[in-house]
């Protein structure tokens, strides 16, 4: 089955949510015999990779603009793929998806995946939040398919938009255990003695009330793995505040073993979050046993953490509080056996590939009846 891919960045290691799907997504379903080709924006990627594991990488001009470049690279990347005639065009997030009409004009069978309601995104003015809400109408009432990563996005497009929808997570690679410690030294941390997050410097990912909050806690070192794509005043703040308080590292965008490093002998993960799709960051933590803590939305509700480890989202007392509780609190040896067992049962790639596909051969056996 050939399949085209849209909305995305690329990969691999070009940092953000849809990123991190499409690059453990695909390369499973070229094992399952898929033919995968992944249209990527030029200034993300290298040029000159043009295959991962399997998967084809093409590299298409992008205009590098935060308010103009998915929709912009969307267009663009639909009459690409019409000239491969893919068997599906997937499209991954609602800002793409308002092109999906045009894609359908061009007979291409569509799947959209809702990564979640960008619209509700704090960076996005009034106009952007507009296009972004036409986009999700457009791509929920014109797609042949709906895929939706958490439950909580899904219940919503059938009251709104009274479509069916297939629920397919994220998911996380388990990661074998790590023994390395360099990069832990390397910023002065003590294995256990520090916090973690990741991810994007933007505001709905709450980085601002973590840093307020830590200045509550004592004897302990956070780390906040991550950066932004477009500087702005709020990642300028998020920098000029963790600039106060010497215990508090910024690292930048990390990959690979060095990221690995750092979940792997943290001893507390927060996600501080307004606004999520479902957190790969959460899951990966868990996966590697991590003690973890994370704002009270409907997207970090949906994943399985017990309900003490919730806060009110924004409550910077109360997360000040719990994390002072669980920093004192470590996961016992069975409770981290059990949340790792968890997470690999309902969030394995593998798995996540084979429901994907079903979703492929549905969309392309409805289309093929009618046209026989």
């Amino acid at each position: 089955m050939k399949i085209v891919v849209l909305g995305t960045r690329g990969f691999p290691n070009v940092p953000g949510g849809v990123e991190a799907h499409c690059e453990n997504l695909y390369p499973y379903l070229t094992k399952k015999g898929c033919e995968i080709t992944v249209f990527t924006r030029r200034p993300y990627v290298n040029y000159f990779c043009n295959n991962y594991k399997g998967v084809k990488l093409v590299p298409l001009p992008c205009l590098k603009n935060r308010f103009l470049e998915a929709i912009l690279h969307t267009f663009f990347g639909v009459f690409a793929a019409r000239k491969i005639s893919p068997d599906i065009l997937h499209i991954h997030g609602i800002g793409p998806s308002l092109v999906t009409p045009i894609a359908r004009l061009l007979r291409l069978n569509v799947i959209m995946t809702n990564h979640g309601p960008d619209y509700k995104r704090r960076k996005w003015g009034k106009l952007a939040k507009l296009i972004l809400t036409l986009g999700e109408f457009l791509g929920s009432r014109y797609s042949n398919g709906i895929i939706c990563i958490s439950n909580s996005i899904a219940d919503r497009i059938r009251k709104r938009y009274k479509k069916e929808t297939a629920v397919i997570p994220n998911g996380v690679e388990l990661r074998q255990i790590v023994k390395d410690d360099n990069v832990v030294m390397e910023y002065g941390l003590t294995k256990g003695r520090y916090v973690l997050s990741v991810g994007r410097f933007v505001p709905e990912k709450g980085f601002c009330d973590l840093i307020e909050a830590f200045a509550y806690i004592e004897g302990w070192k956070l780390v906040i793995v991550g950066d932004t794509n477009h500087p702005d005043r709020y990642s300028l703040r998020v920098k000029k505040r963790s600039a106060e308080n010497k215990d508090i590292i910024l690292t930048g965008f990390l990959t690979g073993q060095a990221l690995h490093q750092l979940y792997a002998n943290a001893g507390l993960f927060v996600l501080p979050s307004y606004y999520e799709g479902l957190p790969i960051v959460l899951l990966e933590a868990m996966g590697y046993g991590l003690s973890c803590i994370a704002s009270d939305i409907p997207p970090n509700r949906d994943i399985g953490l017990r309900e003490d480890r919730f806060f009110k989202a924004g409550d910077i007392q109360g997360l000040a509080n719990k994390i002072r509780e669980f920093i004192n609190r470590p996961l016992t040896d069975q409770e981290k056996k059990e949340q790792i067992e968890m997470i690999q049962e309902r969030y394995n790639w593998d798995a996540i590939a084979d429901r994907t596909l079903e979703v492929y051969r549905q969309v392309r056996g409805r289309n093929s009846n009618n046209h026989a």
